[in-house]
């Protein structure tokens, strides 16, 4: 896994969103540049959908939803539907898997503040959706609590702090 850089992560609020509004329906785009190694977290109502490459399609989509009146980040990550060879998605899924702590911790972290008008979120599951024509490389995985993210971020941070 590349490690989290807080200095490399931009965030944007599409408005209306902002740092504590809305909850539900609260959408996370993050892209990122393989040249810079940056990351671009979009928060709002909708995906920015003009930052996704859709040539690549290497971004990670998320929103908080209810299911049974509970709340979950339910994220989404694309292999394939078709343009890919199954050797190709296997690449693919098998970069996402690698990245993915990455990615999470980097929405999570851009979205920091939000954590502190809603606390009881930050122990939310988090899923995340792989979708692909191939069976083996479609499924929807658990991935750990918003908490987890946060942690792993204050301790990279401490580490850089101290060295």
């Amino acid at each position: 896994m590349s490690k989290f850089k807080p200095e490399k992560l931009n965030v944007k609020y599409i408005p209306p969103a902002t740092s504590f509004e809305p909850v539900d329906c609260r959408k996370y785009t993050l892209t990122h540049s393989d040249t810079t190694g940056e990351l671009f977290l979009s928060i709002g109502k909708i995906y920015d959908y003009q930052a996704i490459n859709y040539t690549m399609r290497d971004e990670v989509l998320a929103d908080w939803i209810t299911v049974n009146g509970e709340y979950l980040l339910y994220a989404k990550v694309y292999i394939s539907n078709g343009e890919y060879d199954k050797n190709m998605s296997r690449i693919r899924y098998m970069i996402f898997k690698k990245e993915l702590d990455l990615a999470l911790t980097g929405i999570i972290y851009g979205d920091r503040s939000f954590y502190t008008y809603y606390p009881w979120l930050l122990d939310a599951p988090i899923y995340v959706q792989f979708t692909s024509i191939y069976p083996e490389f479609s499924e929807v995985a658990y991935y750990g609590t918003p908490r987890s993210y946060l942690n792993l971020a204050q301790r990279l941070k401490t580490q850089k702090t101290q060295v």
